[in-house]
Formats: structure tokens, C-alpha cells, sequence
């Protein structure tokens, strides 16, 4: 007997039953494999005390509407937590979209008030944007200036000696410094959050999340559609997805971007409009950047597994996880990996306990 035992969340059977469904290819064989072993195997439709099959209906939908409300209230946490984090990166585009507008004004000013550069006009007058602020009075206490006091004021060049005016190659240098400058700030100030999931979105193909050992993929199908009516082949290194009405057409047929076990790896339709494709990934210490060659690729420097995730896994697992994580972080801040400050650390205990040799031409590999 379960006793007090809560069987609503555990895992540990979801080996038994991923090949259970892939062999059966569909919800209802999987259902008719279930209930053929409580008929077979049990008495569960006669009852313990023979109260006929009643009683075997009421407890189906009784465990049935307990898991109906489970996963009602799961998705309603996940929309939560979807609306959140898109509140969020909205809120984090405008504040970038802020900062870069007001660059581009700061940038404007700054290329507005150049030292020593004028435009000078046929009459002699300063013409450049900033004469433009000089006041009406002033413009008239201008005009009525003796000619020899102009000459004073802003003296003319010689007649051999061409006029004081900017290349454009000056100028397009210093607008490509500008832009420039203006990249890598945009770079240091990225703090867009981490991609959702840990996966993306291929238009008008399908989802896809993550973890470091599987890859979860979502295809959107046509209602009411059944697994016989899709042709799915997965290999090592290549995935095709397609409906056989559509043949040759496919949804999906194209190399994957890394290897995966096609033994662990399987598929089933939920909701008789969506395809949930489960692949097991071979090296289980990496993040993939996209599901297939060509796809669109996430940046993978900004992936965070969940802190429960982590702590499920043995000390040895996680401790490759945690060493995993610092060195991609290490590495996008250009700083050294942990097997690098290892070698450093021992080449300086080396060198104290060799002070005679000279270590002006050693290098690390």
C-alpha cells in the first residue's frame, strides 16, 4: 500500500514510462496499456470487496480531476511567471532604449561644439551652428561695426593660405569612433536577462528549451492530429519532422547541431495539437546553441540553470556544473579559466621554490 506516500510529483518511473510511450506511439495505446494491466493483473474494476466496476470509474476520475487541477494551476504559475519576466524585459529594452537615445543627444552636442573649427562666410561673419545663439542685439551691434573692426574681430586668411575647413575624412573617422565607442558601451550595459528556458523560438516551427542533459522541443500541429499521422525520424545527428498528408513536405528536416542518445530520446502528441519531442543529449556538460544547423542561436553566456536543478545532481556532477559555469563566465569577462589559474598558481610556487632559474621566457599551454 502508498500509505501516505505522494505519488503526484515523483520521477523516478519516468525511465519506465518514456519507453512505455514510445513504443506505444500515442496517448491511447499508452492508456489502454495501464488499464489493461489493472484488469489483467488486479481487481481493481471488480473492487476489493466486489463493488463492481463503479467504483473502479469514480477513483479514475478522481485521480484524474486531482492531476486536472494540478496541471491548472502549474500553467497558471507559468503564465505568472511568463508576464513577469516579460514585464521585466520590456521594462529593461525602454531603460536601454533610453540610455542610447540620450547618447545620441550627448553625441550630438559634443560633435556640435568642435574646437577651432568655423565657417566662415563670404562677408567674413562666423556662419557655423554656434553663431546661431548669438542674440538680435548682438547680430545688430555687428552690423553697425566699422569695417576695420570686423577685420579685427575675425581675421581673413592671406590670399595664398586656403580657409580652416574640416576634411570629410576627418569626419567620417570621428562619427565611426563615435559609433564605435558608442557599441561597446552598449555591450558593457547588455543586462538583457537570460533566454527563456534556456531556449528560443524558430518561426513557424516550433519552441525549444533546455536543460544540460535534454532538449525539449515543442511543434505546433494541426487539431485532432494523431501520432500515425506523423512521420518523425531522429538520429544521431539529424532530425525530420512531417505530417504524412503533407509528404514530401517537412515541418522539420534538417542536421542537428550536436549528437544526441536516440535510444533515450522519444516523442509523443499532447493535446492532439502539439508535438513534444524529448532529445537526451550525449555530452550532458554543455549548452546547445540552437536545435539545428541554421536555426536562430542563443547566447549561451547568459544561460542559468535553476538552483533545484543543481542541487539534484551528485557532488561530482555538480561540482563539473559549477566549474562548467565559472569558466564560461571567466571567459566572457576575458579573464582566466580555472584550469589556467591552476597552472599559474603552480608556476609561481615553482618559481619560489626555484629562484635561480629564470622564468623570463616560460609559457603556459
Amino acid at each position: 500500500m502508498s500509505g501516505n506516500a505522494d505519488f503526484t510529483h515523483d520521477e523516478r518511473f519516468d525511465g519506465l514510462y518514456m519507453n512505455v510511450a514510445q513504443t506505444a506511439r500515442g496517448i491511447d495505446p499508452l492508456l489502454d496499456t495501464v488499464f489493461s494491466f489493472l484488469r489483467r493483473k488486479t481487481d481493481f474494476f471488480n473492487g476489493p470487496d466486489g463493488q463492481g466496476t463503479t467504483l473502479a470509474v469514480t477513483k479514475v476520475n478522481e485521480v484524474l480531476q486531482k492531476h486536472v487541477q494540478i496541471y491548472e494551476e502549474e500553467q497558471e504559475k507559468k503564465q505568472t511567471t511568463k508576464k513577469a519576466k516579460s514585464t521585466a524585459m520590456r521594462k529593461k529594452k525602454e531603460e536601454v532604449e533610453k540610455k542610447k537615445t540620450e547618447k545620441k543627444k550627448v553625441a550630438v552636442v559634443e560633435k556640435g561644439s568642435d574646437d577651432g573649427v568655423l565657417e566662415i562666410g563670404q562677408d567674413g561673419f562666423d556662419i557655423s551652428s554656434s553663431s546661431a545663439s548669438v542674440s538680435g542685439a548682438t547680430k545688430d551691434k555687428l552690423k553697425s561695426a566699422p569695417k576695420s573692426t570686423k577685420a579685427k574681430e575675425i581675421p581673413q586668411n592671406p590670399p595664398n593660405e586656403p580657409k580652416t575647413i574640416p576634411s570629410n575624412e576627418n569626419v567620417d573617422k570621428k562619427e565611426e569612433d563615435d559609433k564605435k565607442e558608442e557599441e561597446d558601451k552598449e555591450e558593457e550595459d547588455d543586462n538583457t536577462p537570460p533566454p527563456m528556458g534556456n531556449g528560443g523560438t524558430v518561426d513557424d516551427k516550433y519552441v525549444w528549451t533546455q536543460t544540460l542533459q535534454e532538449l525539449t522541443i515543442n511543434v505546433p500541429l494541426p487539431e485532432n492530429t494523431r501520432g500515425r499521422d506523423l512521420d518523425v525520424k531522429m538520429s544521431k545527428k539529424h532530425l525530420k519532422v512531417g505530417l504524412k498528408a503533407q509528404a514530401p513536405i517537412f515541418l522539420v528536416n534538417a542536421p542537428l547541431t550536436n549528437i544526441i542518445i536516440c535510444d533515450d530520446s522519444f516523442w509523443c502528441v499532447e493535446d492532439g495539437n502539439r508535438l513534444v519531442i524529448n532529445l537526451q543529449k550525449l555530452n550532458q556538460m554543455e549548452w546547445w546553441e540552437a536545435i539545428c544547423d541554421g536555426d536562430p542561436k542563443i547566447d549561451v553566456k547568459k544561460v542559468q540553470p535553476e538552483n533545484s536543478n543543481l542541487n539534484d545532481l551528485d557532488g561530482e556532477t555538480r561540482q563539473t556544473v559549477e566549474k562548467m559555469m565559472f569558466d564560461q563566465r571567466q571567459k566572457a569577462m576575458g579573464l582566466p579559466s580555472s584550469d589556467e589559474q591552476n597552472k599559474a598558481s603552480m608556476l609561481e610556487k615553482f618559481k619560489k621554490q626555484h629562484p635561480e632559474l629564470d622564468f623570463s621566457q616560460a609559457k603556459m599551454n
